[in-house]
């Protein structure tokens, strides 16, 4: 049985102690480097990999003092995440895959919503629910290798971590509809044409991206940027009218010392320095 500290490694605090096997996390001036660690087998989410990253995003992620974002990534360089570990799905009933992917969809909404930026830097082949996992993140950047695809329907399955519907939302209706009935697997160079991508950088230079987006992103007031992040998420949420959200979400922005301190530089024509308050 694996020794489980009793305290993060990351924030020294005692209330979410876990061991992690799968993924390997550094952290550097603020920036969070996540790599899923199953190189053998292309980073193919398992069980236990999931329950890993629901716990970094939904607990530990949130206690890490001064974080500027997070990126994810996969070991090694043939993979970002190739796909689901499908040795795991033999012998599925309905009531089981429902679950499965109830369980995948509630992990990459803690991705999706996560209130500092997450970029994936995709480092080769991100299929299935490796690129449902890209997706979740709110900013995607590609080496020259990387490789795209939802290639489900070759099991007799459908993408059911989110892919049918965060697909859609990137590259449209039309094209979506395609590339999920066909299982093509597509180049870093189609995905950036198509929006799926922010960014095509050539192969190594994917970390070294996602660090120069994150400190940009750094260096404007965090509230705003958690708020920009809740507000997007809101145009595609059932139920949710994002055009109030958006009203809220300035007027909360409107009361913080950080708007302060924006109007106050802009006006004296001076670099802000926000305070996160």
């Amino acid at each position: 049985m694996a020794y489980v500290k009793p305290y993060c490694e990351l924030c020294g605090k005692k209330h979410h102690p876990m061991q992690y096997e799968n993924l390997q996390i550094s952290l550097e001036d603020g920036i969070a480097v996540v790599t899923i660690s199953r190189e053998k087998a292309l980073n193919a989410l398992n069980s236990r990999t999931m329950e890993e990253l629901q716990h970094f995003f939904g607990d530990a992620a949130h206690e890490i003092e001064g974080l500027k974002g997070i990126i994810l990534t996969g070991a090694g360089e043939k993979a970002f995440v190739a796909g689901a570990d499908i040795t795991e799905f033999s012998g599925l009933s309905a009531t089981d895959g429902m679950k499965l992917a109830k369980r995948g969809q509630d992990v990459f909404f803690l991705i999706e919503h996560f209130p500092k930026p997450v970029v994936a830097s995709v480092n080769g082949f991100a299929l299935g629910g490796g690129c449902e996992l890209a997706m979740a993140c709110h900013l995607r950047i590609a080496g020259e290798k990387a490789k795209f695809g939802q290639p489900e329907v070759n099991l007799g399955l459908i993408p059911g971590y989110g892919g049918t519907q965060r697909l859609i939302q990137y590259i449209g209706k039309t094209k979506a509809m395609e590339l999920l009935m066909t299982a093509d697997i597509i180049g870093a160079a189609d995905a950036h044409q198509l929006g799926l991508v922010n960014y095509l950088v050539p192969s190594g230079a994917e970390i070294e991206k996602a660090k120069e987006l994150i400190e940009k992103i750094a260096t404007k007031a965090p509230f705003a940027i958690a708020k920009v992040i809740e507000c997007v998420n809101a145009y595609y949420e059932e139920g949710v009218d994002g055009f109030w959200k958006e009203v809220d979400a300035f007027g909360e922005c409107s009361g913080t010392e950080d708007f302060k301190e924006g109007a106050a530089a802009f006006v004296e024509k001076r670099k802000a320095t926000f305070s996160g308050r």
